[in-house]
């Protein structure tokens, strides 16, 4: 098996300390909306920024439904000491993803050229799935590519909907780029059990999720060779307050995730 795949756990703003924190530091996914509304999560956020942790600013879209504006987003990435930015996305539309993501780095580049861009690859199908990743890999504003989730049931051969067919594609066909940072944007349906096959993957950085937290505090163990099974979940933002009987079951789901992903990573209060 390869090298590992650094995991950034997703947890409610009351838990950070809790579910969140890394020893060592590493990648973490912070919301930019909340870094600038809640003084507590931009400073645990910081703490970690100056422990080592890379951190990586959300433009917003997948909670609020729309992208805070660029000045918002370089303000929320300076006060963590974000190293990259995620640019805009529209699920499944390749072209429209393109148009936003394209007026997101004009308008953060006329005001800074500090941070990497992020962009989150989608598609309706598959050639507009290669059309869409041949334009961002070739563009110079970008940084960095992030794969979605595979989130149902697809045939495994579809690119635009089966993450692990994708990334193997790239791979193959000789696709992925030195210069660019490879992610995979959360747990998809086969959840921590992907992250052993991306593993063969050598260029693929980071991943993150908060499905071994929300499964934790309903009470569901996610156990290390499966199967994996996810009922509805809440989001994140809706879990409310988690009974403290759940807080070791929710640090072993993290701790198996990590594990899938080849991550030595704990959380200092587990270690």
């Amino acid at each position: 098996m390869a090298k590992s795949i650094a995991f950034s756990a997703i947890a409610p703003p009351d838990y950070l300390n809790v579910f969140v924190a890394q020893e060592p530091a590493s990648v973490h996914h912070v919301a930019a909306q909340r870094v600038l509304t809640d003084a507590a999560y931009r400073a645990f956020f910081h703490r970690e920024a100056q422990r080592g942790a890379e951190i990586i600013v959300d433009n917003g879209v997948f909670d609020l439904g729309h992208a805070l504006p660029a000045a918002d987003l370089i303000a929320a990435a300076h006060i963590v000491d974000a190293r990259e930015i995620i640019l805009p996305d529209v699920m499944r539309d390749g072209l429209a993803t393109i148009k936003a993501s394209d007026e997101a780095a004009r308008e953060i580049l006329d005001l800074s050229d500090e941070f990497r861009l992020c962009v989150v690859l989608h598609a309706a199908d598959d050639q507009e799935w290669l059309r869409c990743y041949d334009y961002f890999a070739s563009n110079e504003y970008v940084g960095a590519i992030a794969l979605p989730a595979s989130r149902r049931p697809a045939p495994e051969d579809q690119l635009c909907r089966t993450r692990w067919a994708a990334t193997r594609y790239l791979e193959d066909h000789g696709m992925v780029e030195d210069r660019i940072v490879y992610r995979l944007l959360g747990l998809g349906r086969t959840g921590h059990l992907e992250l052993v096959e991306q593993r063969e993957h050598e260029w693929i950085a980071s991943v993150d999720g908060a499905a071994p937290v929300i499964l934790g505090a309903m009470g569901i163990e996610m156990l290390p060779d499966g199967p994996y099974e996810k009922p509805p979940t809440p989001r994140i933002e809706n879990l409310g307050r988690i009974p403290e009987e759940r807080f070791d079951l929710i640090r072993r789901n993290i701790a198996v995730v990590r594990e899938a992903a080849g991550s030595s990573v704990r959380i200092p209060e587990a270690a």
